[in-house]
């Protein structure tokens, strides 16, 4: 017999708080005690069946400033029946990873009644967000206390409750003696030594530590690269003929780290169980809005939207406005180079070793523009996609890595090219390549990690006096945790962190025949970046509620594109150098066939690489066979037993009429 959660009580004597809800200051009481009862109501009766209690009671808020901060938590059997509805998958007694469910439990390894340990406290913080998100509003036309915030059926409660500004913020809380140890073997730990991923999946979730375990892959790949672009650049700066064999290198490189990587990818993700995840009838985003409808497939309530009127908005409102960021870009990189040249004219009139440095300034200038337009332009790209009101967030997350990408590549890489194959500067090309990848890297590092890391200890110092100071008999350290922790920055998705990682390895992989040096500045930077971004993920973010993941997603096609565009890239390059051209003195034609037919077959190669690389290993691929074998076979043992019940059923009705 199937368990549903109706028929299960999900209260605990003890409370574990997971997330916190933070209200406004002056937030009606009608208002807080309707999304109290909607959060506790059991879930026949359209409420989440949650565990939910304030911070601190009333004598403690009398005590101290009104903070309307909340406590959301879950009983084990509410979490459990919970891991089966979002459908996580956990290893079983006999290795097989298969999906949870609450009636099977006892078959999965490390499950007893008695223990609370089974499922990570990540997985949990993300059960019960997923369970927040998916509170919608029935009956309800507004929040109650606020006639101005409309509801509709079907609308999603919380996403109203965000965008209303009644709920200020909704996050997970940190687990300090977990964290600590994370802390201890992650990067506090020696140099050169691998990352704990299995331990910063636990704790963070599938998404971010493929991340880390992209980005720790990604720098040891480039070692290659960096120990042979050395002498290159040492010995060998002018000789372009020789760099035919080191962008040959690059290229097939480029090709053997993605496939590789997809490989270790599938190894890690079904051991985590997301590999083996059915996603395939993804909920609504909270944002996406519509009239409400019922869904063709699945048969489930939820908002309905034209995909004409998205298209509508897609392609005359959003693709103009790129066209338009595009084009500024390109006038500001004109600006540039009328910096460059001004430069020069300096420098060559006086000739002193301070107009040689100044030979730099525009370069810095123009990384520093680029910077700042980068980051504007990714706020105006969010608003567009969010208006364009895509159901899915995977669908959501595609059209924003579309329109950054493509902005963030032409601001990059446009005067990279035209220095490259109009103005044919090779020195220039050099010099701005190194001052755009070296200040990039340096911008980053302050301001994603230093600053943010800075301003959050000096918070926390202001926190530690005031809850020391403190008189009431409060539980002052969880207290002192969630007042520090709210006031933390929000981490806002690893997209900017595989952006940084994917012009890293445009500035590598475009240039490499001429700036050999790209890439020991990528691994520098990197070795630095694995301990920096784990320093913020630690003390200088919020916790970010888990998702999960079963590969890098778009982010492996750009990569893969990255990849062929640098086949072309390096081909002209070693086309247009010196030497290459005085083997062809008299006709510009044949050498141009060359060129063109050397980058097919380098093309070639490329997909034959990809081809002859399986994505996922052998042992993987059988394991997943096995599973849809078994799927296939219950499904028709249900089947039958099916059609055994009714045939029961037919002969008890005939016997019952004769």
């Amino acid at each position: 017999m199937r368990v549903t959660l109706s028929a299960l009580d999900t209260s605990e004597s003890s409370f574990t708080p997971l997330v916190v809800i933070e209200l406004a200051q002056d937030v009606k009481e009608e208002t807080k005690e309707w999304l109290k009862n909607r959060i506790i109501t059991k879930k026949k009766d359209g409420g989440a069946q949650l565990l939910f209690r304030p911070l601190l009671n009333k004598y403690e808020k009398e005590t101290l400033e009104n903070q309307n901060l909340y406590l959301v938590g879950a009983s084990t059997i509410r979490l459990l029946l919970g891991a089966e509805a979002v459908g996580l998958v956990k290893e079983c007694n006999d290795n097989a990873m298969r999906a949870f469910t609450y009636g099977t439990r006892h078959n999965f390894k490390g499950f007893h009644d008695n223990n609370d340990d089974f499922l990570t406290m990540a997985e949990c913080q993300f059960i019960i967000k997923h369970e927040l998100e998916n509170l919608r509003a029935r009956d309800e036309r507004m929040i109650p206390g606020y006639p101005q915030a409309k509801l509709y059926p079907g609308k999603s409660l919380l996403r109203r409750l965000l965008t209303s500004g009644i709920v200020v913020r909704v996050f997970p809380l940190h687990d300090n003696e977990a964290l600590k140890k994370l802390e201890d073997t992650w990067y506090t730990r020696l140099p050169f030594k691998y990352q704990p991923i299995d331990s910063i999946r636990a704790y963070f979730g599938e998404t971010i530590a493929l991340y880390f375990g992209f980005l720790e892959y990604f720098t040891f790949a480039l070692l290659p690269m960096a120990i042979i672009g050395l002498p290159y650049y040492l010995f060998v700066w002018e000789d372009y003929d020789k760099y035919v064999i080191f962008a040959s290198f690059n290229l097939i490189w480029s090709t053997v780290i993605l496939e590789v990587w997809k490989r270790g990818c599938a190894n890690m993700t079904y051991r985590w169980g997301t590999l083996v995840m059915k996603r395939q009838f993804e909920e609504p985003r909270p944002g996406f809005h519509g009239v409400l409808g019922i869904n063709a497939v699945t048969g489930r309530e939820e908002p309905i939207y034209s995909s004409f009127k998205r298209q509508l908005r897609i392609y005359l409102v959003s693709l103009p406005f790129v066209c338009l960021c595009l084009y500024f870009s390109l006038y500001i990189m004109m600006i540039y180079f009328d910096m460059e040249d001004w430069a020069l004219s300096i420098h060559e009139d006086s000739g002193s070793e301070w107009t040689s440095a100044l030979l730099y300034v525009p370069s810095i200038i123009y990384a520093i523009v680029i910077e700042i337009m980068n980051r504007l332009y990714r706020y105006a790209a969010e608003f567009l996609t969010s208006w364009e009101n895509h159901r899915l967030e995977s669908a959501y997350q595609n059209h924003l890595v579309l329109k950054v990408l493509v902005f963030n590549f032409l601001n990059c890489f446009a005067s990279l090219f035209y220095i490259a194959f109009v103005l044919k500067d090779m020195k220039l090309l050099r010099q701005s390549l190194a001052t755009l990848l070296i200040t990039s890297q340096i911008l980053n590092q302050i301001v994603e990690s230093l600053l943010p890391y800075w301003l959050q200890r000096k918070h926390g110092v202001r926190v530690k006096r005031k809850v020391q100071a403190l008189k009431a008999d409060i539980d002052a350290p969880l207290y002192e945790q969630v007042i520090l922790e709210k006031e933390m920055g929000t981490y806002l998705g690893t997209f900017d962190d595989y952006l940084e990682l994917f012009l890293q390895f445009g500035y590598v992989s475009l240039f490499s025949c001429v700036y050999p040096l790209a890439a020991t500045f990528a691994v520098l930077n990197n070795f630095t970046e694995v301990n920096s971004d784990a320093l913020k993920m630690c003390r200088v973010f919020k916790r970010p509620f888990a998702e999960p993941s079963a590969s890098i997603g778009v982010w492996q096609l750009a990569f893969e594109t990255m990849s062929v565009i640098s086949v072309v890239t390096n081909c002209a390059l070693i086309g247009m150098s010196p030497q290459v051209n005085a083997a062809f003195p008299d006709s510009k034609t044949d050498l141009i066939l060359i060129v063109v037919a050397v980058e097919h077959a380098l093309l070639a190669l490329k997909f034959i690489l990809a081809f002859a690389i399986p994505d996922k290993p052998r042992h993987i691929q059988m394991k997943l066979a096995r599973l849809e074998f078994e799927s296939l076979e219950a499904l028709k043992q249900q089947q039958a037993q099916q059609v055994a019940d009714d045939l029961k059923e037919a002969q008890a009705g005939g016997e019952a009429a004769c």
